[in-house]
């Protein structure tokens, strides 16, 4: 690979102001160096799914932490990192945008290593104004974009990746830490991201979805922004904005964020007025001219994992996932709707190629809005085409095709884990099993959708250790026969066919 031009902070740079990131001790803070754990040693403290008669995703499932532990590696403390880390698995650089879905499955095995820490170097690289460039080079100092670059950054999913890392592990002392961090990396965003009327621009590199096509053929896709207003930016900076609010009050700093409730009226009354296609039903990408682009990319749903869309809206936008002529596809969902002229059956990277992280937003999105039943068929649908391309080829892929179980096109990397973690780990756990965790409250939510005898033994759930099985079941009419074991305090809700119940273990 050729030597890469680097970038590097400017010591003498005159920079804006950022309060919160005056306050970030992740800047020449403490290293975080542990010995890097060896999978066959480790392998029986990891979560042990149970699902009778599909060995082929348990097996899945820990060929996938295998190759994750064999990405962990040392911090260089010549490239200015203070963490141990897994690597993206990508070009030896540490991305934002990967990082922050790599996590949300590391969480699962945090008490063998601390995955979340891999964060940490992004923080201890961010600018003095809040600026934090979304690749950095793990092997010396520097970063691969100028700061003034459209593609330096983005997109802003860290908030999200932290707070799921917090509702498994209650891990208040974090959660103190990387609120200033976030807040002011948010700043930046707003400084220097945003249009008069609040909306938020990017481009294909820095959206992470670098080729697809949303704009005039005069714009070039990857490092343009086209003048637009881009959907997925505008939802993920309301979804920041929600999240730090929500870090704000269980820190007791609310007094700190009023700035960020403003935003979100002006950003929620923007994407509602203006984004939002009456005669579609589905939020576009806004031209400068106010006109919309009428590109149904997976970028859109952003705004339900946002909680932007109004009560009357949802029925009619969520349609478009159960569409065979959009989003329903043999494999499940990609990453552009199929009637678009861009869209490529062999998926074309981000023209149409299904991704666990986008995948998992919208899984996220259905779940917050009680869309629970079209969660679990999804998941079921995309795990099922991961595990038999699994089956052929002994590993997992960046990206798979729509149109059948097959990777993406001779780009899509292999053992990518990388974000597929996703696929055999938290999809499985949390939208074809249903098992969800809330650590702070020490409550476990489970939507029982199988009738195979399924669960999850050595489950963490903050401090507790936990086992869940569900006994096979003759149809899924009959009752569960719930078993649950744990070694702390905590409370299972159970939701099975309409019917609700609470065990307390």
């Amino acid at each position: 690979m050729a030597r890469r031009r680097l970038f590097r902070v400017n010591e003498n740079m005159k920079y804006d102001s950022n309060r919160f990131a005056d306050n970030n001790t992740f800047i020449n803070g403490p290293r975080y160096s542990v010995d890097i754990p060896i999978y066959e040693e480790i392998k029986d403290q990891l979560p042990s799914p149970v699902w009778e008669g599909h060995e082929d995703a348990i097996a899945c499932y820990y060929k996938t932490w295998k190759i994750g532990f064999g990405n962990i590696k040392k911090a260089v403390p010549e490239a200015g990192f203070i963490a141990d880390f897994i690597d993206t698995a990508f070009n030896g650089f540490l991305f934002m945008w990967d990082t922050s879905f790599i996590l949300m499955f590391g969480k699962y095995a945090s008490r063998i290593f601390n995955f979340q820490k891999t964060l940490d170097n992004m923080y201890s690289h961010q600018h003095k104004d809040g600026f934090i460039c979304r690749e950095i080079c793990e092997s010396r100092n520097g970063e691969l974009w100028h700061r003034d670059d459209p593609a330096s950054t983005g997109p802003n999913v860290m908030p999200w990746s932290e707070w799921e890392y917090f509702s498994s592990t209650g891990d208040l002392e974090r959660l103190s830490r990387v609120f200033d961090p976030l807040c002011g990396y948010h700043l930046w965003l707003q400084r220097n991201r945003s249009w008069p009327d609040g909306s938020y621009w990017t481009c294909g590199l820095a959206s992470g979805m670098d080729n697809q096509i949303r704009m005039s053929r005069e714009y070039n896709e990857k490092i343009s922004h086209a003048f637009m207003s881009w959907i997925d930016a505008c939802a993920q900076q309301y979804l920041s904005a929600s999240i730090l609010i929500k870090m704000a009050d269980v820190l007791g700093r609310t007094d700190e964020v009023k700035w960020l409730e403003e935003e979100q009226e002006l950003l929620k009354r923007t994407i509602n007025n203006t984004m939002w296609s009456e005669e579609d039903a589905y939020y576009y990408d806004k031209r400068r001219d106010g006109s919309l682009t009428g590109v149904k990319t997976i970028g859109s749903y952003w705004t339900l994992l946002s909680d932007l869309v109004p009560k009357e809206r949802l029925d009619a936008y969520v349609a478009h996932l159960d569409n065979e002529e959009e989003f329903k596809r043999p494999n499940r969902i990609p990453a552009i709707a199929a009637n678009d002229p861009c869209y490529e059956e062999s998926g074309g990277y981000w023209c149409g190629g299904v991704w666990a992280p986008t995948n998992y937003m919208v899984l996220k999105g259905l779940e917050k809005h009680g869309y629970d039943k079209l969660a679990h068929e999804i998941a079921s649908d995309y795990l099922r085409c991961v595990v038999d391309v699994f089956n052929r080829e002994d590993t997992v892929f960046e990206n798979y095709a729509p149109e059948g179980a097959v990777p993406g096109p001779g780009n899509a990397r292999r053992d990518f884990v990388g974000w597929t973690g996703l696929a055999p780990i938290s999809i499985m756990f949390e939208y074809v099993f249903g098992i969800r965790a809330d650590a702070q409250n020490k409550i476990i939510t489970w939507h029982v959708n199988l009738t195979d005898r399924h669960g999850i033994e050595n489950y963490p759930l903050g401090d507790a250790t936990v086992d869940l099985i569900c006994e096979a079941r003759k149809s899924s009419d009959e009752e569960p026969k719930i078993k649950i074991k744990s070694d702390k305090p905590i409370t299972v809700k159970i939701i099975c066919n309409g019917k609700n119940y609470t065990i307390k273990a």
